[in-house]
């Protein structure tokens, strides 16, 4: 009888250790936190019309994991993933 205790505790240990790591897993999907993303993106687009850069920038910050060129003339070799983004329907460069 003593044992049931100790072994619901034991049950409840392992299940929150197993919530944690799954929590981890889905805070790492290398999506990038908003305010990263929009100091840079400003940037990016402070030569540009705002609108659709920002949208468009955001975006691709997002899926890059905040990598952004440095500066609205920047290289986009900077961040080979925001580089190759595509658009899907003509294959464009999706990302200003």
């Amino acid at each position: 009888m003593k044992g049931i205790p100790v072994a619901l505790l034991l049950l409840a240990l392992v299940a929150a250790s197993s919530l944690h790591d799954l929590a981890a897993v889905a805070d790492s999907s290398g999506a990038a936190p908003d305010g990263v993303c929009d100091g840079k993106c400003r940037s990016r687009c402070s030569l540009k019309k705002a609108g659709r850069c920002m949208g468009l920038c955001m975006m691709c910050c997002g899926k890059c994991g905040s990598c952004v060129p440095s500066g609205p003339y920047a290289s986009k070799d900077e961040c080979p993933c925001y580089r190759d983004m595509k658009s899907p329907k003509s294959q464009r460069p999706k990302c200003p």
